[in-house]
């Protein structure tokens, strides 16, 4: 069993010991109610005490069984917590660290619960798609009060105990103990003192009113509504809370429990809780073992001082990771500089970040102009132009300078990391750590697996990854690696849909509908159009039979390179990113509709969805194919991550699965017969189309 039982002369201690969060699987429900049961026959026991061992009081619900019988298993939570309020004898929780979830609501069936400061407490089933499901809408606003139970239920946020604890009223602890050291000896001690206390307190017995009722409910539906349209989860928070001030507690937890099930079918609960499983997912290498050992990385070496540069250092000092600045002229360091403590100053102006942490982080940054003083550092990114014959030079230096089993990588964002590692006498150590811009903001990083790349790089980068705070996905080495190779058959369609009659400001206000952070024409402004222009000069070259339409070439020729010329496919106002529609663009792609011989026709927002979306898909099932991406959830990952795509809806393959991957075929068939697009590549992956053969999904 996950939980073990002790006596301590006249307490039983009941530890939760289900590595690593205490996840409540069906094991460790068994052994707190099988532990409850022992110390209510053992007449020497007076009270009892649960809680957690390790890092966790209780993180609640088991990963490991989402989605399996034993979830549902009995008993189930509400069972457990049903035994702790029915215990003969009073139960204290005894909280630290994390109490999470279905760890909270089983902290709130006890009689009574201490808490060391620190602790992390929170309700966060909402980013699930969902609400508390036992009892925790109903419980937490009894013993914390209306509003303050709600903004946390809607919200899903940790608050430390020790603010909880100065609430006014607040009956969520009954005591603080001084540390998390002493709260085993505190809880103890606590526990005595109310054995003999009757009757026990029972949360479900406590009063749950609000003074202004049905007023303050209408407020807050109101400001969930603006916060979080395309979840329904939160409005659903609303009404499980309300249903708390105004029934009975049987009668609330019956109306919590039909919300539960109902937000349980619904897609975006589904695609919620595929991207939690899919994001912890995402970081195991099916051939690096998870106790492959690490290299040191203690100290980190940037090439290039520009945008990318900064961004990649920033992550580096907010991690505490001590960062050497690398650039040509001192001019360009000097403005590098400039702009990382600019940003530290937004942060700071903003109360974001207090002002000695502010210069804590600065004071990890160090500056050079030669190569020769990278010799110490243990790990390196280069930043510099992506171009191959400048990687050339920059790794043949680092190859020079950086001691043995130093890890080189490069931040490029399509050129191929096995030729960068030939110019190299050590490709072992050589990886691709692409991460996206603004790099210090964005939660992605692509970490690009070369055909040599040594397997403890793999396992010492992914560990990296997660102390910058950055979501890793390996992507295997091809043109554009996942997200870049993707995002060119979808900038493809753009054009064509521009060419067939649409103009830019319809697509994307199409795809923002969707969900989309942004479509794909203010995307390109944002990205720099004349990026996507040098990729298709070297298509043109490369793959002269593969078709493009040329309006995106004709604005680049205008110098309308985008948000950074103040022009691109809109105008710009400096200082501001809102994107105006501009007549001698529309007029531009109507010349050359004409000079072309197409009559434009009508494009409903439907097919500019699916031409879109389903474009990402095939590609992406080639991608799979090839072995690109080690599975599809690592897809769903890059693109919610690093190319805002709408969360609740899982993902390009995520939402493929929803749609029916025998419809999406359908309409890549129907696509395929436009003369104006390209039907080859409407042509189904072999993947996708043994998948459909099959009645499968990709997740």
């Amino acid at each position: 069993m996950t939980a073990q039982y002790q006596v301590h002369g006249d307490v039983a201690v009941i530890t939760l010991n289900n590595p690593p969060v205490n996840g409540l699987g069906l094991s460790t429900r068994l052994g707190i109610t099988d532990g409850v049961a022992k110390a209510n026959a053992d007449a020497a026991v007076k009270a009892i005490v649960v809680t957690g061992a390790g890092g966790a009081f209780s993180g609640g619900a088991d990963i490991k069984e989402f989605g399996s019988p034993k979830a549902l298993q009995e008993p189930n939570l509400i069972s457990v917590i049903g035994v702790l309020e029915n215990s003969a004898k009073p139960i204290v929780a005894a909280i630290h660290t994390v109490a999470m979830g279905g760890g909270l609501e089983l902290a709130l069936g006890c009689h009574y619960r201490i808490a060391a400061p620190g602790a992390s407490i929170a309700l966060p089933e909402v980013k699930l798609g969902l609400i508390p499901g036992a009892g925790g809408t109903q419980r937490l606003p009894r013993v914390l009060g209306v509003e303050p139970a709600l903004n946390m239920i809607v919200s899903g946020e940790p608050i430390k105990s020790e603010m909880l604890a100065m609430l006014p009223g607040q009956k969520l602890f009954d005591k603080m103990a001084a540390s998390t050291a002493s709260l085993a000896e505190e809880a103890l001690a606590f526990a005595r003192s109310v054995a003999d206390v009757r009757p026990m307190p029972v949360v479900r017995n406590m009063p749950c009113k609000h003074p202004q009722g049905d007023a303050y409910f209408q407020f807050a539906r109101n400001m969930v509504k603006g916060m979080s349209k395309n979840f329904p989860a939160p409005a659903k928070c609303v009404d499980a809370v309300e249903a708390a001030t105004k029934n009975k507690f049987d009668a609330g937890m019956a109306v919590e429990r039909e919300i539960f099930i109902n937000l349980m079918l619904t897609p975006e609960s589904k695609s919620l809780r595929h991207l939690f499983l899919s994001e912890r997912a995402a970081s195991k290498i099916p051939d690096v073992p998870s106790d492959t050992p690490q290299r040191d990385i203690k100290s980190v070496a940037i090439i290039g001082a520009g945008t990318m540069g900064g961004g990649i250092a920033m992550n580096f000092l907010n991690a505490g990771i001590p960062v050497k600045m690398l650039e040509m002229k001192q001019e360009a360091l000097d403005r590098g500089v400039a702009t990382i403590r600019k940003n530290y100053e937004a942060q700071v102006t903003k109360k974001k970040l207090k002002q000695d942490k502010y210069e804590q982080r600065m004071s990890l940054l160090t500056t050079t102009l030669s190569y020769d003083d990278l010799t110490g550092t243990d790990m390196v990114i280069e930043a510099v132009f992506e171009e191959i014959g400048v990687k050339e030079t920059v790794f043949k230096e680092l190859d020079r300078v950086m001691k043995p089993g130093a890890i080189l990588a490069s931040n490029t964002s399509t050129l191929d990391v096995n030729k960068i590692a030939s110019f190299t006498n050590r490709p072992q150590d050589v990886v691709g750590l692409h991460f996206f811009s603004p790099a210090n903001v964005m939660k992605l990083l692509e970490v690009v697996r070369g055909e040599k790349t040594a397997k403890d790089v793999m396992a010492t980068v992914m560990a990296v990854a997660k102390k910058i705070k950055k979501t890793a996905v390996v992507s295997g080495v091809c043109d554009g690696f996942i997200g870049n190779r993707m995002i060119e058959q979808y900038g493809r369609q753009g054009g064509f849909l521009l060419d067939e009659g649409c103009t830019p400001a319809q697509v994307d206000k199409a795809m923002e509908k969707f969900g989309m952070a942004m479509g794909p024409f203010r995307m390109g402004d944002l990205a720099g159009n004349d990026i996507g222009w040098a990729i298709r000069k070297r298509r043109y070259s490369e793959k002269p039979l593969m078709k493009y339409s040329k309006t995106a070439d004709l604005l680049c020729e205008k110098g309308r390179f985008g948000q950074k010329t103040g022009a691109g496919w809109y105008d710009y106002v400096p200082g501001k990113r809102d994107a105006i529609p501009n007549a001698e663009v529309v007029a531009m792609i109507e010349a050359h509709r004409k000079a072309i011989g197409i009559t434009p026709r009508k494009i409903s927002d439907e097919e500019i969805v699916q031409r879109l979306v389903f474009s990402l898909v095939n590609e992406a099932a080639h991608i799979l194919e090839e072995g690109i991406a080690n599975k599809a959830s690592d897809i769903d990952i890059v693109y919610i991550f690093g190319y805002g795509f709408p969360a609740h809806r899982g993902g390009p393959m995520n939402y493929a699965d929803e749609v029916g991957l025998f419809n999406v075929v359908q309409a890549m068939n129907r696509f395929a017969q436009n003369p104006l697009d390209d039907a080859k590549f409407w042509q189904p992956a072999p993947l996708l189309a043994k998948l459909v053969a099959e009645g499968k999904t990709f997740n």
